[in-house]
């Protein structure tokens, strides 16, 4: 029987149920009615485009300037090898962005992914096919491999690559399958309480439950931007408010009312920082740079913009960046010269 209640059950139980190296199981329950797929749906997209992985953006082979090219004793013409090559799954080893690595095999040989394992990168399915040289034949090729999310197509990565590489097309998510199944669930007398299901399954390049962490923090970075309105005192919003904006009507406020310790207030006053607005425009680098301001007061600012819903650094859109922007300008020049 379902009762009358004021807010949402919120959920208690989280498994996490490990099938193989590659594949996971996250279930959570209770949730009310609606609620689960509510969730389940975005976090799903969100762990096909959200979640980084590795993949190849560039090959130059020699004696080959084109990918519809062939090669002297390779038993694949170079269309064929590009589509075995980007079928590997590449795993950089350091934490650089980006690598190039380079690559010799001579014949008879049969290259599979395993042959391309080397400090720079490791290939997670190592048993994949690449290609086979005859006798008489030499292959040297170059390949950057890059770190990235969701897909990327080779016209949009030609202007990444000189113009000896072949660029190619990315395929960087790491998440090859995620299936998710909404279950009923009892709770106390009432039978239509819910259970999310996942079942994720990834390439190697990342465990399955990385990647849905992944997620998990791709949806709450995305949701911060409406953390302002959570500041709002509605009985104060007017139609007729500014240009910008109800929800940003805070950060037309002096700076004052951040009730910040002296030696904080002074280092922003003496740059000229009038208006919470200009802290919010501003990230932790450009907060760094302000003379005098050290490191108790670089943390003491930001935990209070953290506070009021504008974190340092915060992505707000660009229409209301520009408009804000104009805004403290308007106002600051219809300042005295003792308040500016």
């Amino acid at each position: 029987m379902r009762k009358i209640t004021t807010s949402a059950y919120m959920p208690t139980e989280i498994k996490v149920e490990n099938i193989s190296d590659n594949e996971a199981r996250v279930i959570a329950y209770p949730f009310e009615t609606g609620y689960a797929v509510t969730l389940a749906h975005p976090l799903r997209r969100l762990l096909f485009t959200s979640t980084v992985g590795f993949a190849p953006t560039g090959v130059k082979i020699k004696g080959v300037s084109h990918e519809f090219d062939s090669m002297r004793g390779m038993l694949e013409d170079v269309a064929l090898f590009i589509i075995n090559l980007k079928n590997l799954r590449f795993k950089l080893k350091n934490d650089n962005q980006r690598e190039v690595v380079e690559y010799n095999f001579k014949g008879p040989k049969e290259i599979t992914g395993a042959d391309l394992n080397n400090d720079i990168v490791e290939i997670v399915n190592p048993d994949a096919y690449l290609a086979t040289l005859n006798e008489d034949a030499e292959l040297s090729f170059s390949l950057i491999v890059q770190k990235g999310i969701g897909y990327v197509s080779s016209e949009d990565l030609r202007g990444d690559v000189d113009d000896d590489y072949i660029a190619l097309d990315a395929f960087f998510t790491p998440v090859k399958k995620i299936v998710y199944d909404i279950e009923k669930v009892l709770v106390e007398d009432n039978p239509d309480f819910e259970k999310i299901v996942f079942t994720i399954t990834t390439d190697g390049q990342v465990k399955p439950v990385e990647a849905f962490k992944n997620a998990l923090e791709a949806m709450y970075q995305q949701m911060s931007v409406f953390k302002g309105i959570l500041n709002i005192d509605i009985n104060a919003v007017s139609s007729s408010n500014s240009s910008i904006g109800s929800e940003y009507s805070k950060l037309l406020a002096s700076v004052e009312e951040l009730g910040l310790s002296a030696r904080s207030f002074n280092c922003i006053d003496k740059a000229e920082i009038r208006f919470i607005g200009e802290l919010a425009l501003m990230d932790e680098n450009e907060l760094k740079d302000l003379k005098n301001l050290g490191k108790k007061s670089l943390d003491e600012i930001k935990a209070v913009m953290e506070e009021i819903g504008y974190p340092v650094g915060v992505n707000l859109p660009k229409d209301s960046r520009e408009q804000l922007k104009k805004k403290i300008a308007e106002l600051k020049s219809q300042m005295s010269p003792k308040e500016g």
